[in-house]
């Protein structure tokens, strides 16, 4: 049974206080996401956009013959756009809403590594001063190489729909 994005804002670290995580860049930044909802890491693919789709997961990729939405987070954290590298990847995640599994494909400007980050190193995002909508963000993680973002997918994907109250910046509920 493959792992679901939390329908919930929390991170779910293991009973020792440890989370394992694929880190990778958007820009300068580092974001992490959950190994266990990984399934592929993948070169970039020719990408088709689709007319009136949300900007944040506007195209898709034929991947071993299904389609696959491409998540844009840049977009959620109001990045600029960037060209495509060769470091440059996509990130196939496996999730469920609504009692139906699916894939997203998430570009990203450049993958590490599978790391374990340490809940004593986490904070919540700070109520004032984040240059990103505070709803978008689960925790920052210091390492010494710097902080790990890890992105509310949850939130980010329920802002596409509209539910909850996004417009105001607070964290939407699941109905």
């Amino acid at each position: 049974m493959p792992e679901s994005i939390p329908a919930s804002t929390s991170t779910q670290w293991d009973g020792e206080g440890r989370l394992e995580v694929l880190t990778f860049n958007l820009g300068e930044e580092t974001f992490a996401l959950e190994a266990t909802l990984v399934r592929e890491i993948l070169d970039l693919l020719p990408e088709t956009r689709v007319p009136g789709a949300a900007p944040l997961l506007g195209s898709v990729v034929n991947f071993r013959g299904k389609i696959i939405p491409i998540a844009d987070l840049r977009l959620a954290f109001a990045m600029p756009a960037a060209e495509a590298t060769v470091d440059s990847r996509i990130v196939v995640i496996e999730t469920e809403a609504e009692g139906e599994v699916f894939q997203i494909g998430i570009r990203t400007d450049k993958v590490h590594e599978v790391a374990t980050l340490d809940r004593d190193a986490s904070e919540e995002p700070p109520a004032v001063g984040m240059r990103w909508r505070r709803d978008f963000v689960r925790e920052l993680v210091r390492r010494r190489d710097g902080v790990v973002v890890l992105p509310d997918l949850a939130a980010i994907f329920r802002s596409l729909t509209g539910a909850g109250d996004s417009a105001a910046g607070q964290p939407s509920t699941v109905h």
